[in-house]
């Protein structure tokens, strides 16, 4: 056979197309084919399809959101029950995936973990003690924390109401009136229910009145309990502690122990520059006898320091229309929440009618309002005059008033108001 040179031209062909197809078998030559950022091959389309794999990174968290939907601000609860909480996540402005964790806390230290569903999440917490608390709610997503907190209230768990009643009437005339209208309603209801402030010429007296100690007498024997008026000229010294412990002694002493149960101090200061001087009246009562009552009357909520110098406090005294803006719920005044109904009372005047009376009870009864003790009358005083006096008898509706009082304590609905 005859060999053809290499040098030929036509050999010289025949070998560069050669290389060149034994090179693209190969997959050999730089320009042959190229990569992505994340790995595959685009040179060989079999290749690509079978090796290689795709990684999806999340986009990165702005903004985790947390709204407390319960409670809400303000919500009173009762120390001892267990507080619900609810809260809603959201990330970027979407509902939080499933399962997504939520711690709630308060800041007494008890915490509870919970998981969203529906960007949900619930739980509750117990053992909260009474007062002002900072419940919390918080959860942390992609690395960024939202959270969001409530101020709410507990409050020990209430006692049933009491009625104090300012029986500043003489027994004869009107008052002998008033006088068996109070003793019909002792005997009417659960003995110790009715607290009468008795209150001979003023708190100062050197002698029994005969009158007096018969109608006081028959109305303790109804089941009714009494504790004696002394005034405190507001601690200014207007009236001396000496001339005060006096004034304890002869209720003691003229009316008898076993008829006086207690003192209604009244006039109380309510800063604290004047506790030393209700401790005083305080410690002198209880050396006496322990187990006397002492109600304290600054007729509005006073420094707490008075929780020491008092058994019970009237924190509101003034018009039934009135009433409806009291709240303990600020910064000065919320340590009512962390004292007992049963230590606190309100005596309204200027209530108008029954139905004003009922609303009234219903608003002394509540969660907000916390009285243990309470008191109203249609009877009219203006206190930037002076003019009138509440306390000289006894209310149109006292009958409707006791009735409704019971009711509120056995959780039954009010009596119609004839």
């Amino acid at each position: 056979m005859l060999h053809t040179p290499l040098t030929h031209p036509t050999c010289q062909r025949l070998a560069a197309l050669t290389l060149a197809c034994l090179l693209a078998a190969c997959g050999g030559g730089g320009g042959g084919s190229t990569t992505s950022s994340t790995g595959s091959s685009t040179g060989d389309s079999s290749s690509s399809s079978s090796g290689s794999s795709t990684t999806t990174t999340p986009p990165p968290v702005s903004v985790v959101s947390v709204t407390l939907s319960q409670p809400r601000t303000g919500d009173i609860f009762t120390a001892g029950t267990a507080v619900p909480l609810t809260a809603q996540v959201r990330v970027d402005g979407v509902l939080a995936s499933d399962n997504t964790s939520v711690q709630f806390a308060a800041g007494t230290g008890q915490s509870s973990p919970a998981l969203t569903s529906n960007g949900t999440a619930s739980t509750s917490l117990s053992g909260l003690t009474a007062g002002r608390q900072q419940v919390q709610a918080s959860a942390t997503v992609g690395g960024r924390t939202g959270s969001a907190s409530q101020t709410i209230y507990l409050r020990p768990a209430p006692a049933p109401l009491q009625v104090l009643v300012p029986a500043y009437f003489y027994p004869t005339g009107t008052g002998s009136t008033a006088w068996s209208t109070l003793t019909a309603g002792a005997a009417s209801g659960p003995a110790g229910q009715i607290t009468a402030i008795l209150n001979p010429s003023n708190g100062i007296f050197s002698s029994a009145d005969a009158n007096i100690v018969r109608a006081a007498t028959a109305f303790a024997n109804a089941g009714g309990r009494l504790v004696g008026y002394v005034s405190s000229s507001y601690g200014t010294g207007t009236r001396s502690l000496a001339s005060i412990q006096a004034n304890i002694d002869a209720y003691l002493s003229l009316y008898g122990a076993g008829l006086i149960k207690g003192f209604f101090i009244d006039e109380m200061a309510s800063q604290t520059n004047r506790l030393d001087f209700y401790r005083t009246i305080y410690s002198y009562i209880k050396a006496r006898n322990p187990d006397l009552l002492v109600i304290g009357n600054p007729g509005l909520i006073p420094a707490s320091g008075y929780a020491d110098v008092a058994d019970v406090l009237v924190t509101f005294e003034g018009k039934g229309a009135s009433y409806a803006d009291y709240d303990p719920r600020t910064t000065s005044s919320d340590w009512l929440y962390t004292v007992q109904n049963s230590r606190q009372a309100s005596l309204l005047h200027n209530t108008a009618n029954c139905a004003a009376m009922q609303s009234a009870l219903q608003l002394a009864a509540s969660a907000r309002y916390q009285a243990g003790w309470v008191y109203a009358t249609q009877l009219e005083y203006e206190p930037s005059t002076g003019v009138g006096n509440p306390w000289a008898g006894m209310p149109s509706y006292w009958t409707a008033f006791l009735q409704s009082v019971r009711n509120l304590n056995a959780g039954q609905p009010l009596p119609a108001c004839a």
